[in-house]
């Protein structure tokens, strides 16, 4: 019974959405916007569970001194910090409990909370990607070994694609038919087989999602409720 109760629940609530699609008149669309309003209200209480998750694993960490506690300690500062300076003076147009923070605002130029995210958290998030830039660049020169007909292949179309868009694959080309620059062999390349070949990953995502969704909605899939 435990798991038949939100087994029925899930075909129900997934069969009227799919009726929905192909009958969008009273009462589907009425049943949807409710099942769309509670989806949000319990994204919502997701949001809390998450976050008082976190802050339980950074507390433990901190508490028992773990590996790399002291990243620990600045996650749990940014945290109290931004939370306590949206209240206190909101954000963007959002009033907090003083207000919006004139007095604040108007010694460093914008609300205190809008300040620490343009000035500190949008810099790490860009110094985080920076870094990244790295590893990508490790993957790449692993990946375009020409060890087989295919890495073979991508090696090629890749040095074709990044000559294409710097001036020297345009200055090696110059002499050549418009069609066969470099440059122009790039735009086909990125307009037509690159479009191609995201648009037949996203079809194939998108025929999983659709797996997916089905065997949840028949009970085939029973993970995500605690079984097997």
């Amino acid at each position: 019974m435990r798991d038949k109760i939100p087994m029925t629940v899930v075909f129900c609530a997934g069969l009227v959405v799919i009726l929905a699609e192909f009958i969008p008149h009273r009462p589907f669309s009425q049943i949807v916007g409710g099942l769309q309003n509670w989806f949000m209200i319990i994204s919502g209480f997701a949001i809390l569970l998450g976050t008082l998750s976190l802050l339980k694993m950074n507390f433990i960490k901190v508490s028992r001194k773990l590996t790399d506690w002291k990243f620990h300690v600045g996650t749990l500062c940014g945290f109290f910090v931004m939370i306590i300076l949206g209240l206190l003076y909101g954000m963007q147009q959002q009033p907090g409990i003083f207000g919006h923070g004139e007095g604040i605002a108007a010694v460093i130029g914008t609300k205190p909370f809008d300040y620490l995210y343009s000035n500190f958290l949008q810099h790490l998030i860009t110094a985080m990607f920076s870094l990244l830039a790295f590893f990508i660049a490790s993957a790449a020169y692993r990946a375009f070994i020409a060890r087989s007909f295919e890495s073979s292949l991508m090696l090629i179309v890749s040095v074709i694609v990044m000559l294409g868009n710097t001036s020297i694959g345009s200055w090696m080309t110059s002499s050549l038919p418009v069609g066969m620059q470099l440059p122009t062999i790039s735009e086909f390349i990125m307009n037509y087989l690159n479009t191609a070949g995201q648009r037949a990953i996203l079809i194939g995502a998108a025929l999983g999602v659709v797996g997916s969704s089905l065997r949840i909605i028949l009970g085939l899939e029973r993970s995500w409720a605690g079984g097997r």
